[in-house]
């Protein structure tokens, strides 16, 4: 199957190009900006045409929460606007679309876990622009699984994880948010249960399915802080402070545990729990420090 992976450069795509070996029945495409826009229907278009593309595995996004409620057109003409382009040219060539969303589709007013068909109210620009992205792939593809996640991490890039070894290593101390409850997902083992669902597709079948994926368990971003601590050997200490203590232009939902009973059972997928995916991504990270 010859597949496209866009936003191939962020940290799930980044994963998923370590995957490729593994898997060379696929022919595996890996593009982003600026060779591939996936906002222009003709770039997108005649790539896919030219190369044959029969999955398309969109990794791309505008994921900066707080930025995008002062930007909201260019979070929209991406989130929204090129998961429609997306969406069309995976029509036009009945190929099958994998869309990577987000719990922030949520406003983490539940006290149990999301399923799939709770309502969507999302709290800001970004969940908004989401959300709206995942609707036009329902409304246009024929064939489409869409996947949301969460605090999402990895080796690569930019996240969270690394920003706590960083201030670890710098500080004495610092105050983490322990108001918020949900799960972290290590890219790689999201990237892992995507190949997955590739490689056991049923090629003539087509699909529209929302399914979640987040590592097990159950955190807050201070438990989170901590774990990093412990497992790094820094010494830094965490305490507790409240969202409203450290505010952000964007609100962020409280709750946004992500229930993952549906893809578990249809895909017979085995989720590691958050703690020794976070041990397994700081063991690799490690030579990484020491050899930059």
């Amino acid at each position: 199957m010859n597949i496209l992976v866009t936003g191939s450069r962020g940290q799930l795509g980044s994963e998923l190009q370590e995957l490729q070996p593994a898997h060379l029945g696929h022919t595996w495409f890996f593009m982003d900006l600026p060779e591939l826009d996936i906002t222009s229907p003709a770039q997108v278009e005649g790539f896919c045409r030219d190369h044959g593309i029969q999955a398309i595995v969109n990794c791309a996004a505008y994921t900066a929460v707080d930025r995008a409620e002062s930007d909201a057109e260019t979070a929209f003409r991406v989130n929204r606007d090129g998961a429609a382009v997306l969406a069309t040219v995976a029509k036009g060539l009945d190929a099958l679309l994998v869309q990577v969303s987000t719990d922030y589709v949520f406003d983490g007013s539940n006290s149990r876990p999301y399923r799939e068909d709770d309502p969507a109210r999302p709290l800001g620009v970004y969940g908004q622009s989401k959300w709206e992205g995942e609707e036009e792939i329902r409304r246009i593809a024929p064939s489409h699984i869409i996947i949301r996640t969460s605090w999402l991490y990895s080796i690569h890039g930019h996240n969270f994880m690394k920003t706590m070894l960083r201030l670890g290593s710098e500080k004495e101390s610092i105050g983490v948010v322990f108001d918020q409850a949900g799960t972290p997902t290590w890219a790689a083992d999201l990237a892992a249960a995507i190949v997955s669902i590739l490689d056991r597709r049923e090629p003539a079948q087509r699909y529209a399915e929302t399914y979640h994926y987040s590592n097990e368990g159950v955190c807050s971003w201070y438990d989170v802080a901590r774990a990093v601590m412990e497992i790094g050997g820094l010494q830094c200490r965490v305490t507790p402070i409240e969202s409203s203590d450290y505010p952000t232009p964007a609100r962020r939902p409280h709750f946004s545990v992500l229930n993952k009973k549906k893809i578990k059972e249809a895909w017979a997928l085995d989720i590691p729990h958050w703690e020794e995916s976070l041990k397994a991504m700081l063991s690799r990270l490690a030579p990484i420090a020491d050899h930059p």
